[in-house]
């Protein structure tokens, strides 16, 4: 499928005017902050935006409402979120939060940063568009489900699955080569990509994961994995290999007030971030885990993994988008303050087509959206409760 608008994902550059006002997006590697990162985030949100941190199902941050775009520009330079210029918007890498703490076959986090210093590095590869993911999955299946451009997927401690096009090429590459084969993977879209400025991702060009194989002269063995979705959330104490502990912590859709960031960066310990809008909070003592847990939790993190709120997202809505019939936020979050957001699996045949918002209950996973563009929409099995002229149909 090829596109006939251009790629304008936004960055920290070149904002994105939504209804709202101008909306910077930020690449967070891997999503990986350490404490100053998250302070200069807090302190951005609260000076220059709308006073909250937006998690991405990248693992990157949004600010809206960004009333000053040179001095957030400088903020984030100086705090090592903006190293490049020409780089801003395609610095797009997923990784296993839990790598190298918790399981996994291989620790990949090494992988991310020699990824992004690979990509940092090529002037060529600044071109490409700013939806293209790279994935650094350590063997465990959390983010090889999410349909990443160009990926890896750990098999054993030195051996690697090339993932193009969301699927397994069959080519396996060791931990010496997958960041070299990465970027020759990047190289290679965009060749076959060329002037077409409405291939975003590599599926939009046809048999594009095949003939970027056969562009790396690499010989594909004959197995094949398979990937889903998986929803992989690390939620509550999480104890490491290291005998060190790891909190995770859901974040209400994905909205950060700066103020708790400010109290996270405090804690003055790395903090992962995920593709299911949450963090990892991690390397800590038992003793500050429960002072973490005493304190932000009354804030709004949760850190129970039965938490109706982990089963719920949404798309901006009103009013930050134009195209949104309601608010959205405010109604998803009322269905889980009234008790409407339900356990076990949806079954939206029984569902009455469409209902006013104080009317939707449903069971499992959700995806409240302001219209059928569905924005923000998880991977895997999600029932979509849409907001129409005549209230919410649930699909």
């Amino acid at each position: 499928m090829t596109r006939r608008a251009a790629d304008s994902c936004p960055g920290v550059l070149r904002l994105h005017e939504a209804a709202d006002g101008p909306l910077a997006r930020i690449r967070v590697p891997g999503g990986r902050l350490e404490p100053a990162q998250m302070q200069a985030l807090a302190q951005a949100a609260h000076d220059l935006a709308d006073g909250n941190i937006e998690l991405t199902s990248r693992g990157n941050v949004q600010l809206r409402q960004v009333r000053d775009a040179g001095t957030l520009t400088d903020r984030l330079a100086t705090a090592g979120l903006l190293p490049s210029a020409t780089h801003d918007r395609v610095r797009n890498i997923v990784a296993s939060p839990l790598s190298g703490r918790i399981g996994g076959s291989a620790d990949v986090h090494p992988l991310v940063s020699a990824l992004d210093a690979g990509l940092l590095a090529a002037p060529r590869l600044a071109d490409l568009p700013g939806r293209v993911l790279f994935t650094l999955d350590d063997g465990r299946g959390d983010v090889s489900g999410l349909g990443a451009d160009i990926g890896v997927h750990a098999v054993g401690p030195d051996e690697f699955a090339l993932l193009l096009a969301g699927g397994d090429s069959g080519l396996r590459v060791t931990s010496a080569d997958a960041v070299d084969v990465m970027l020759a993977a990047a190289h290679e879209f965009l060749r076959l990509r060329g002037d077409d400025a409405g291939s975003w991702r590599l599926h939009d060009i046809e048999h594009g994961a095949a003939r970027v194989a056969d562009g790396l002269g690499l010989a594909p063995g004959a197995e094949r994995l398979e990937f889903s979705a998986a929803r992989s959330i690390p939620i509550g104490w999480l104890e490491q290999d290291d005998g060190s502990v790891a909190l995770g912590a859901g974040v209400r859709l994905g909205c950060l007030p700066a103020r708790v960031a400010e109290f996270l960066a405090a804690v003055e310990r790395p903090i992962h971030l995920t593709p299911w809008r949450s963090l990892v909070v991690t390397d800590l003592a038992e003793w500050a885990a429960e002072q973490v847990v005493r304190v932000l939790a009354p804030m709004g993190l949760i850190f129970d993994a039965d938490s109706p709120w982990l089963l719920v997202s949404a798309c901006a809505g009103q009013p930050g988008c134009a195209k949104s019939r309601t608010d959205v936020r405010a109604d998803a979050a009322d269905a889980v303050g009234t008790g409407r957001v339900l356990p076990g699996v949806a079954d939206p045949a029984g569902v009455p087509r469409t209902m006013p918002a104080p009317e939707v209950a449903v069971a499992g996973r959700q995806h409240w959206s302001g219209c059928d563009r569905r924005c923000g929409r998880p991977q895997g099995e999600v029932t979509d409760v849409v907001a129409t002229d005549d209230g919410y149909r649930v699909d």
